[in-house]
């Protein structure tokens, strides 16, 4: 599945939940630095949907706060209780 993902580095702890402008929040505690905020969401992300970090792949915005993702083995269900549906 595809989904949206909105990236907030800096972040005091790790979390996935929530929503913004229709896209997952995913807050990270590395830094937009050298790609680390962007791997630290991909694996946020991976553990979120109880898959392999391998299973989640960066489709666009690889410098971006705004990113698509695929998650190979996610689920609709798993996705709307993320973003609070």
């Amino acid at each position: 599945m595809r989904i949206t993902i909105r990236v907030r580095p800096g972040a005091g702890r790790t979390a996935v939940g929530g929503e913004h402008d229709g896209a997952l929040l995913v807050r990270v505690s590395a830094r937009a630095v050298d790609g680390k905020a962007t791997e630290a969401a991909l694996a946020a992300v991976a553990g979120a949907f109880g898959v392999r970090r391998s299973a989640v792949t960066l489709v666009t915005g690889a410098t971006s706060r705004t990113k698509v993702v695929e998650v190979d083995g996610g689920t609709d269900a798993l996705l709307g209780d993320l973003l609070g549906r």
